[in-house]
């Protein structure tokens, strides 16, 4: 586990913790690649560069995966392979090394030492998924980011703060598309492969609070950090020694690399009469301590994306988002409500929360995000939003069927699904011929690849 983390950290972390280095002690150290050094026969000059480190495609993926393998091993769940052929094959089976889903050692193993089979479902499950993943990849993320999205997030101060709003809006069904897509065609491939991956989306904007919405969306990091890391930490159970030092490390470092005097200060009051309430009361150490688990693990779900303060940030937020909804469900009169209006407006609000979030996401650094900021504040410019609405009218009628098409009722979309199991091959060779006119008409050379390739 250490090894694998400790590559994950180099490959991934190098830049950020010498730059986090070079905030706290005001030094300037450059990153020097060890690796390339060696390979170069321990010479700067070579083939290999030694004064900047590449990021493995995918290595967040992979890592998770293997450390996985270990710990499941060690838990006495699965056997280890006799095979490195077989190791080899479970860390880079390829349909989803780049980007998931993750797979557990102990759900995937047993299917490489089974015989493999490939019946007529597997077929028509691997092709609808497939179709389904391209329509959400090419239409639903790739559409809209090409003809509305990027153009304003690159300069956002060039739009008011309505099309700003709307491009975040539009973002959250963008990544979804993307990240949803690609895993729909990673299950698909794997089964037209004789595999079984792991189901990794649920309908998140279905959810009905924050923490309804970290159980339907990339369900496979979820479960990991909370089988690997949120568990062994005490869970909502107890706290640990472990998860008090990682948090306090990571509140110190935040301070001292943010240099902001006044949010210190805040900071260390509220540390210090949390300090203090828990000194005086077992059952306040205990929210404390438990939350503190809860905090720590999206916060490192949030680093786990990028080797960036912003996602951090993010993390904690969706953290704090999670508390506060722990809190709020006790004393709300419509936790349990079954009445349509209650249900419309707990799905509405975590959506806006989740949307407003995902600004610290899509973000390039602080500097935009401010800038965003700025404009929704101080422009939104009403007037126009008639105008913005029919200039980019093309993107906001696929992000209204995109948000349409998510939802719908699942009984509906189970029996789309199941009317497509039972039609004839005509029937879906004419699905995959509009499935591929689709695609052809919303190609572009500018359209980003798939987000989560970064990560």
């Amino acid at each position: 586990v250490v090894l694998n983390l400790t590559v994950l950290s180099y490959f991934k972390y190098a830049y950020f913790f010498t730059d986090t280095y070079n905030t706290i002690f005001h030094t300037d150290h450059k990153v020097f690649n060890y690796l390339a050094y060696w390979g170069n026969g321990f010479s700067s000059k070579g083939a290999f560069s030694v004064d900047e480190i590449v990021l493995p495609v995918g290595i967040s993926f992979y890592t998770f995966q293997t450390i996985s393998y270990t710990v499941d091993i060690y838990r006495r769940k699965l056997k280890s392979l006799d095979s490195i052929l077989d190791f080899g094959f479970y860390v880079t089976f390829f349909p989803q090394l780049v980007a998931g889903p993750i797979v557990r050692a102990e759900e995937f193993v047993p299917q490489i030492l089974r015989p493999t089979e490939i019946t007529a479902q597997d077929f028509n499950r691997g092709t609808y998924f497939i179709f389904k993943g391209l329509i959400k990849k090419m239409l639903f993320a790739n559409f809209i980011a090409v003809e509305f999205l990027d153009r304003v997030f690159e300069m956002p101060t060039m739009y008011s703060g309505f099309t700003n709003l709307m491009a975040l809006v539009g973002y959250s069904l963008q990544v979804y598309g993307d990240f949803a897509g690609y895993t729909d065609i990673a299950i698909g491939l794997a089964l037209l492969m004789g595999f079984e991956l792991p189901r990794n989306f649920n309908s998140p904007y279905k959810a009905i609070n924050t923490g309804d919405f970290w159980k339907r969306w990339h369900i496979s990091l979820s479960t990991w950090l909370k089988d690997y890391l949120y568990i062994p930490l005490g869970g909502n159970r107890t706290g640990s020694w472990a998860s008090v030092a990682i948090a306090l490390v990571f509140v110190v470092v935040a301070l001292i690399g943010v240099g902001n005097p006044y949010f210190s200060l805040i900071i260390g009051f509220l540390l210090l009469g949390g300090t203090l309430l828990a000194m005086k009361s077992t059952r306040f150490q205990h929210y404390i301590t438990t939350n503190i688990n809860l905090m720590l693990t999206m916060l490192l779900g949030g680093l786990w994306h990028g080797a960036s303060w912003k996602y951090i940030l993010w993390g904690g937020i969706n953290g704090l988002g999670i508390v506060f909804y722990k809190l709020w469900r006790k004393v709300s009169p419509y936790e349990h409500s079954t009445h349509w209006l209650a249900h419309f407006w707990k799905v509405f609000s975590t959506f806006l929360f989740i949307v407003f979030v995902r600004l610290y996401f899509r973000g390039e650094d602080m500097e935009r995000i401010n800038q965003w900021y700025g404009q929704v504040w101080n422009n939104m410019d009403w007037a126009s939003s008639g105008q913005v609405l029919w200039y980019f009218r093309e993107a906001f009628l696929v992000m209204i069927l995109g948000y349409t098409v998510h939802w719908l009722p699942q009984s509906l979309k189970d029996k789309v699904e199941q009317a497509y199991y039972r039609s004839d091959l005509w029937v879906k060779v004419l699905v995959m011929v509009v499935v591929a006119v689709i695609c052809y008409q919303t190609f572009s050379n500018d359209a980003p690849a798939f987000i989560y390739f970064q990560f």
